[in-house]
């Protein structure tokens, strides 16, 4: 399972979608696997090029487009990766920070170089993507998707570092949109609990979600290919949580 940030269901795109991305280039990271993939898959289905990063690519690019290897917490991987992108296909319309881990040990387990390499991979990932893709971006008056957590609000125990990684992420998000606005929009998605790996949900997982079942990686990347498309021109600087209503839940125990 994934409980926020870290198969595709079958859309029916129309041609207008599609006309409108043709020609359009994403670059997706994190996207070998789980909500990653899902979100390159449905960008190539509605006529975006896609290069999809991965520390550990699966080996099957989007359609028409390419798979890159590359740690995002590794500031000279990110710039050779967008310089790569400039040189290949000459401009970035779309930029998908979804690349994420999470080290679960208890506060007083966990290492200074575990915390750092989670904060890495999660927040200073994007700060770095942005920084150096910021002049691709703003030439293709283009946008930016950052995939955070309800973790940035709520927790389990011994998830300190992720909680903060996906809290600040959040917050780097309006401050970006502040920041490269007009030319560039910036927005989170904060997903919940999203099947994409693990032992299937069961009834009553299902049955706990006020919209009545466990996410997909396909709910998640609906709205990415929404806050990239030109329908999202007004959002900007916004967090979507997409959680089947959990965070609006009150739960009591007898």
């Amino acid at each position: 399972m994934d409980l926020g940030g870290v198969g595709q269901a079958g859309v029916d795109l129309g041609s207008a979608e599609q006309g409108a991305m043709s020609g359009k280039v994403a670059l997706v990271t994190g996207a070998g696997r789980g909500i990653g993939a899902a979100i390159a898959a449905r960008l190539a289905e509605s006529g975006w090029r896609v290069v999809a990063a991965d520390r550990d690519p699966d080996g099957s690019p989007p359609p028409g487009g390419r798979d890159v290897v590359c740690d995002v917490a590794d500031e000279a991987a990110v710039a050779a990766l967008v310089a790569g992108i400039a040189a290949a296909e000459g401009r970035l319309d779309g930029l998908v920070c979804n690349a994420g881990i999470m080290i679960r040990k208890p506060i007083g387990a966990i290492s200074l170089a575990e915390w750092n390499r989670v904060l890495a991979t999660n927040l200073t990932s994007t700060f770095l993507l942005v920084r150096a893709a910021e002049t691709l971006l703003r030439a293709a008056r283009g946008a930016v998707v950052a995939i955070a957590s309800t973790r940035a609000h709520m927790s389990e125990p011994d998830t300190e570092a992720y909680a903060a990684s996906k809290g600040g992420l959040v917050a780097l998000t309006h401050a970006l949109a502040i920041s490269l606005g007009p030319e560039i929009r910036v927005n989170a998605i904060s997903p919940g609990w999203i099947a994409t790996k693990g032992p299937p949900p069961r009834p009553e997982d299902h049955a706990d979600h006020p919209a009545g079942r466990v996410g997909q990686p396909a709910d998640i990347a609906a709205m990415a290919a929404w806050l990239l498309g030109p329908d999202s021109g007004f959002v900007t600087g916004a967090e979507f949580i997409a959680d089947g209503g959990m965070t609006r839940k009150m739960i009591y125990r007898d």
